[in-house]
């Protein structure tokens, strides 16, 4: 049995050892240069299709509300 726990122990260590490092809080929030969004230009003729169609030439006219939130990270554990 004290067998069984030694190795276990060392297994710990070893793991605790060999993880990766946390790096930190790199991230930087994304901005409208980070899409590439294909956009038409100004004068451009846009298609009008109701209901499914299949169309080999398309193009974004309307892009959605994107804002930044900040990511907040809690304990954990009951509340």
């Amino acid at each position: 049995m004290w067998v069984q726990i030694a190795i276990l122990v060392v297994s710990y260590i070893i793991s605790v050892v060999t993880a990766p490092k946390a790096q930190g809080n790199q991230a930087a929030a994304a901005t409208m240069d980070d899409f590439d969004f294909p956009q038409a230009e100004e004068g451009t003729p846009q298609m009008v299709i109701f209901g499914d169609s299949w169309c080999s030439d398309w193009t974004v006219i309307g892009l959605g509300n994107f804002s930044v939130q900040p990511i907040t990270k809690s304990g954990g554990g009951k509340k």
